[in-house]
Protein backbone atom coordinates (compact mmCIF):
# COMPACT_ATOMS: atom_id res chain seq x y z
CA UNK A 1 0.00 0.00 0.00
CA UNK A 2 1.53 3.35 -1.02
CA UNK A 3 2.30 5.89 1.69
CA UNK A 4 0.04 8.38 -0.12
CA UNK A 5 -2.95 6.37 1.18
CA UNK A 6 -1.78 6.41 4.80
CA UNK A 7 -3.18 9.83 5.82
CA UNK A 8 -6.70 8.73 4.82
CA UNK A 9 -6.28 5.51 6.79
CA UNK A 10 -5.03 7.50 9.79
CA UNK A 11 -8.04 9.81 9.57
CA UNK A 12 -10.33 6.76 9.59
CA UNK A 13 -8.34 5.29 12.49
CA UNK A 14 -8.62 8.54 14.44
CA UNK A 15 -12.39 8.30 13.91
CA UNK A 16 -12.39 4.82 15.48
CA UNK A 17 -12.03 2.49 12.46
CA UNK A 18 -9.98 -0.38 13.91
CA UNK A 19 -9.61 -2.20 10.59
CA UNK A 20 -8.14 0.92 8.94
CA UNK A 21 -5.81 1.34 11.92
CA UNK A 22 -4.58 -2.25 11.68
CA UNK A 23 -4.03 -1.90 7.91
CA UNK A 24 -2.13 1.32 8.49
CA UNK A 25 0.17 -0.09 11.16
CA UNK A 26 0.98 -3.13 9.02
CA UNK A 27 1.70 -0.91 6.01
CA UNK A 28 3.99 1.37 8.08
CA UNK A 29 6.30 -1.40 9.30
CA UNK A 30 8.60 -1.50 6.22
CA UNK A 31 9.05 2.29 6.28
CA UNK A 32 9.67 2.27 10.03
CA UNK A 33 12.21 -0.53 9.52
CA UNK A 34 14.00 1.51 6.83
CA UNK A 35 14.11 4.60 9.07
CA UNK A 36 15.45 2.54 11.98
CA UNK A 37 18.10 0.90 9.80
CA UNK A 38 19.43 4.32 8.91
CA UNK A 39 20.52 4.62 12.54
CA UNK A 40 20.98 1.04 13.75
CA UNK A 41 22.81 -1.95 12.26
CA UNK A 42 21.78 -4.52 14.88
CA UNK A 43 18.67 -6.29 13.50
CA UNK A 44 17.39 -7.30 16.94
CA UNK A 45 17.56 -3.68 18.07
CA UNK A 46 15.87 -2.56 14.84
CA UNK A 47 12.96 -4.89 15.62
CA UNK A 48 12.76 -3.47 19.15
CA UNK A 49 12.69 0.05 17.72
CA UNK A 50 9.90 -0.95 15.32
CA UNK A 51 7.81 -2.16 18.25
CA UNK A 52 8.57 0.94 20.32
CA UNK A 53 7.71 3.14 17.34
CA UNK A 54 4.38 1.40 16.80
CA UNK A 55 3.58 1.89 20.50
CA UNK A 56 4.55 5.56 20.29
CA UNK A 57 2.40 6.03 17.18
CA UNK A 58 -0.48 4.45 19.07
CA UNK A 59 0.03 6.85 21.99
CA UNK A 60 0.29 10.00 19.84
CA UNK A 61 -1.93 9.12 16.86
CA UNK A 62 -4.36 11.85 17.87
CA UNK A 63 -1.65 14.47 17.17
CA UNK A 64 -1.31 13.59 13.49
CA UNK A 65 -2.95 16.01 11.03
CA UNK A 66 -4.21 13.96 8.02
CA UNK A 67 -3.73 17.00 5.80
CA UNK A 68 0.05 16.90 6.37
CA UNK A 69 2.59 14.43 4.95
CA UNK A 70 2.78 11.35 7.15
CA UNK A 71 6.32 10.14 6.43
CA UNK A 72 8.07 13.03 8.25
CA UNK A 73 5.83 12.38 11.26
CA UNK A 74 6.71 8.66 11.24
CA UNK A 75 10.40 9.48 10.68
CA UNK A 76 10.45 11.79 13.72
CA UNK A 77 8.89 9.17 15.97
CA UNK A 78 11.17 6.41 14.67
CA UNK A 79 14.27 8.58 15.03
CA UNK A 80 13.41 9.36 18.64
CA UNK A 81 12.86 5.68 19.46
CA UNK A 82 16.13 4.72 17.71
CA UNK A 83 18.08 7.35 19.64
CA UNK A 84 16.51 6.14 22.90
CA UNK A 85 17.42 2.54 22.05
CA UNK A 86 21.02 3.47 21.28
CA UNK A 87 21.29 5.48 24.50
CA UNK A 88 19.94 2.55 26.52
CA UNK A 89 22.64 0.40 24.99
CA UNK A 90 25.25 2.97 25.96
CA UNK A 91 26.19 4.01 22.45
CA UNK A 92 27.08 7.60 21.76
CA UNK A 93 26.99 7.42 17.98
CA UNK A 94 24.69 6.28 15.24
CA UNK A 95 25.49 3.14 13.27
CA UNK A 96 24.48 2.86 9.65
CA UNK A 97 24.00 -0.32 7.69
CA UNK A 98 23.84 0.93 4.12
CA UNK A 99 23.20 -2.58 2.77
CA UNK A 100 20.09 -2.93 4.91
CA UNK A 101 18.52 0.11 3.28
CA UNK A 102 18.27 -1.76 -0.02
CA UNK A 103 15.91 -4.26 1.61
CA UNK A 104 13.13 -1.69 1.91
CA UNK A 105 10.19 -3.02 -0.15
CA UNK A 106 7.42 -0.52 0.62
CA UNK A 107 8.70 2.87 -0.49
CA UNK A 108 11.59 3.98 -2.70
CA UNK A 109 14.37 5.61 -0.69
CA UNK A 110 13.87 8.97 -2.39
CA UNK A 111 10.46 9.30 -0.70
CA UNK A 112 11.91 8.95 2.79
CA UNK A 113 12.75 12.39 4.16
CA UNK A 114 15.94 13.04 6.08
CA UNK A 115 14.58 14.34 9.36
CA UNK A 116 18.02 15.44 10.56
CA UNK A 117 18.33 17.67 7.48
CA UNK A 118 14.99 19.33 8.25
CA UNK A 119 15.95 19.87 11.89
CA UNK A 120 19.38 21.27 10.97
CA UNK A 121 17.62 23.99 8.98
CA UNK A 122 15.89 25.26 12.11
CA UNK A 123 17.42 27.87 14.40
CA UNK A 124 19.13 26.18 17.37
CA UNK A 125 16.54 27.07 20.01
CA UNK A 126 13.64 25.95 17.79
CA UNK A 127 15.42 22.67 17.00
CA UNK A 128 16.05 22.01 20.70
CA UNK A 129 12.38 22.59 21.56
CA UNK A 130 11.17 20.29 18.75
CA UNK A 131 13.58 17.59 19.90
CA UNK A 132 12.45 17.97 23.53
CA UNK A 133 8.70 18.06 22.95
CA UNK A 134 8.19 15.94 19.84
CA UNK A 135 11.12 13.56 19.78
CA UNK A 136 11.71 13.00 23.50
CA UNK A 137 7.99 13.49 24.25
CA UNK A 138 8.56 15.93 27.09
CA UNK A 139 5.73 18.10 28.30
CA UNK A 140 5.88 21.84 27.64
CA UNK A 141 6.61 22.36 31.34
CA UNK A 142 9.49 19.87 31.24
CA UNK A 143 10.96 21.50 28.13
CA UNK A 144 10.60 24.92 29.74
CA UNK A 145 12.37 23.78 32.91
CA UNK A 146 15.16 22.13 30.91
CA UNK A 147 15.80 25.27 28.85
CA UNK A 148 15.17 27.82 31.64
CA UNK A 149 12.33 29.39 29.66
CA UNK A 150 8.68 30.06 30.38
CA UNK A 151 6.03 27.67 29.10
CA UNK A 152 4.66 30.43 26.86
CA UNK A 153 8.13 30.99 25.35
CA UNK A 154 8.41 27.24 24.67
CA UNK A 155 4.96 27.27 23.02
CA UNK A 156 5.96 30.22 20.87
CA UNK A 157 9.25 28.62 19.78
CA UNK A 158 7.51 25.33 19.09
CA UNK A 159 4.86 27.07 17.00
CA UNK A 160 7.49 28.91 14.94
CA UNK A 161 9.51 25.70 14.53
CA UNK A 162 6.49 23.78 13.27
CA UNK A 163 5.69 26.55 10.78
CA UNK A 164 9.30 26.45 9.55
CA UNK A 165 9.21 22.65 9.26
CA UNK A 166 5.98 22.82 7.28
CA UNK A 167 7.55 25.36 4.92
CA UNK A 168 10.61 23.14 4.51
CA UNK A 169 8.45 20.08 3.92
CA UNK A 170 6.26 21.87 1.39
CA UNK A 171 9.18 23.27 -0.56
CA UNK A 172 10.90 19.87 -0.66
CA UNK A 173 7.62 18.14 -1.59
CA UNK A 174 7.11 20.55 -4.50
CA UNK A 175 10.61 19.77 -5.80
CA UNK A 176 9.85 16.02 -5.97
Amino acid sequence: MPAAEWPALMARAQAGDREAYNQLLKAMVPAIRAFARKKIADEALVEDVIQETLLAIHRVRHTYDPHRPILPWIAAITSARAIDALRQRGRNHEVQDEGALTLQPAEPERELPDLDLYLQNLPTRQREIVESVHLREQSLAQAAAETNMSVSAVKSLLHRAMLNLRKLGSSNHEKS
